[in-house]
């Protein structure tokens, strides 16, 4: 094969290395935040009720407005409406009859009493009633009231248009709108205590992914001294000048410094897929994590750590857990007025106005009439046991919110002081484990030198060498526990 074969194919898979190692993506802890918020199911359903949360309150405002309807109605009847019996009827249907019989009663009082003629004109005077055409007129005047007074409302059409508005309900209108609102702000804290608790996730899963990374490193180094310090004693024993057992010894250490860069390479495996899986993205994504400046292992001064003082009531003033409690405590008091609304008087004016045919307003003709209509609805409680024990129930719902309170900010301060000791020893085991790690780089200095020289055995190196990385692997932990420690009490805080 030439040598410009050799070259190609070189180059060609350096250009493949290069072109997978720009293809991977990186990103930092911001980016892995924005991808969570952006993917998180869970964070969209409290995005959904706090939504709701706004709609019902336009809905418990609109209970104190005015409420405007209309309804409309049709009915048959087999019988039309009579405002006449049947007795009725057949008095006013013969009406001469009757009209005749008090003529001639008040004739006979009015002439009977005269004298010689007085008989004679009082029967001369009925018998001209009888005979005349008095009596069939009177009979049609009757039978026209009776047909006047029939009505055809076998079918009914009638229609309203109202309006309500409540004036006073025992405040339980107000108390609802409070509590509609306080539900609103509740629902907004709550997705704030969603994401914050998102966001703490991602942190962990994210700086697992950084501490198993320089872990690898860190194996990939150690399994490369231990290459290495083989190499040297296989030669030392083609000189003479080791034994087969010092070889034996370094062979089986590289044996576990390899099974362990395996474990690392594993464990960084399914580290990112759970950083995949928090980030919403394909948990077989490939990417690296940028630490940005200053990142895990540098060299950094732990003199200037700050860890900031505590003020306990800014503390349960930022708190959301301590402002869902005492939104709690606000929804429970508004609990208390609306029970206590159901013992007082509800008042409400209505008006409107009512179409109907047949006309009410004119004798039942089959035509449309209307009216305007207003009035006053009073509801006054009698005798209502339940709503006596529903207060009590309220009042009693109150004073547990009260003492949830007490006992939520008794664990807060627990919790606040045990995170802010943690992340004070986290900086004492920094500055520990830098120092035994200085020791540790010198002393793996000086036993390789006296390796090379022949002044110090190979166990000797693969002490110093398994000290190092005891003293490196101590430096990590130490510096994610710092910052884990940070995320934790930023959010013990509140802030």
């Amino acid at each position: 094969m030439s040598n410009k074969v050799v070259i190609f194919i070189i180059l060609s898979a350096v250009s493949g290395l290069w072109e997978r190692v720009e293809s991977q993506e990186v990103l930092s802890l911001d980016s892995c935040r924005a991808r969570a918020l952006e993917a998180n199911a869970g964070l969209k359903r409290s995005e959904l009720k706090r939504t709701e949360a706004e709609a019902l309150e336009k809905v418990a405002l609109w209970q104190m407005l005015p409420k405007v309807s209309a309804n409309g109605t049709y009915n048959w009847m087999e019988k039309s409406t009579n405002l006449l019996s049947e007795e009725q009827k057949e008095r006013l249907n013969n009406l001469s009859g009757i009209v005749q019989e008090d003529l001639s009663n008040a004739i006979q009082q009015e002439f009977g009493g005269i004298p010689i003629l007085g008989g004679t004109i009082a029967t001369a005077l009925t018998n001209l009633i009888s005979s005349s055409t008095l009596t069939s007129n009177i009979n049609n005047v009757g039978q026209r009231i009776t047909e006047a007074l029939e009505t055809d409302t076998r079918n009914v059409v009638a229609g309203t248009v109202t309006v309500t508005q409540p004036v006073f309900m025992g405040g339980k209108l107000m108390a609802m709108h409070k509590m509609a609102s306080l539900a609103k702000e509740l629902s907004s804290v709550e997705y704030d205590r969603a994401k914050e608790s998102l966001l703490i996730a991602v942190d962990e899963a994210y700086w697992q992914v950084v501490s198993v990374k320089h872990k690898k490193e860190l194996a990939e180094q150690y399994a490369a001294l231990l290459d290495t310090l083989t190499h040297d004693v296989e030669e030392m024993v083609a000189a003479e000048v080791a034994t087969k057992g010092d070889l034996m010894k370094v062979r089986v250490k590289l044996n576990e410094a390899q099974m362990n860069l395996t474990k690392a390479t594993n464990g960084l495996a399914l580290a990112k897929m759970l950083l995949a899986e928090r980030c919403g993205m394909p948990l077989d994504s490939d990417f690296d994590v940028a630490e940005g400046e200053g990142g895990i292992g540098r060299e950094n001064d732990l003199s200037d750590h700050y860890i900031p003082t505590l003020e306990m009531d800014s503390v349960w003033g930022n708190r959301k857990e301590m402002k869902m409690l005492r939104i709690s405590d606000s929804i429970a008091r508004e609990g208390v007025t609306m029970a206590r609304s159901t013992l007082l008087p509800n008042i409400a004016v209505t008006g409107g106005y009512l179409v109907s045919n047949p006309n009410l307003f004119n004798g039942f003709a089959n035509e449309f009439g209307g009216t305007f209509f207003a009035g006053v609805v009073v509801n006054v409680p009698i005798l209502h046991g339940g709503s006596f024990y529903s207060l009590k129930a309220a009042k009693a719902k109150r004073e547990e919110v009260k003492w949830q309170m007490e006992e939520a900010r008794e664990l807060i301060e627990l919790q606040v002081n045990k995170v802010r000791h943690e992340l004070e020893l986290a900086y004492k085991k920094m500055a520990q484990a830098k120092s035994d790690l200085e020791n540790a780089e010198e002393n793996l200095k000086l036993a390789d030198e006296s390796f090379a020289a022949g002044m110090a055995s190979s166990s000797d190196l693969m002490a110093a060498q398994t000290a190092w990385l005891k003293a490196k692997g101590e430096v990590l932990d130490a510096e994610i526990e710092i910052e884990m420690g940070k995320v934790y009490l930023k959010q013990a805080m509140g802030e």
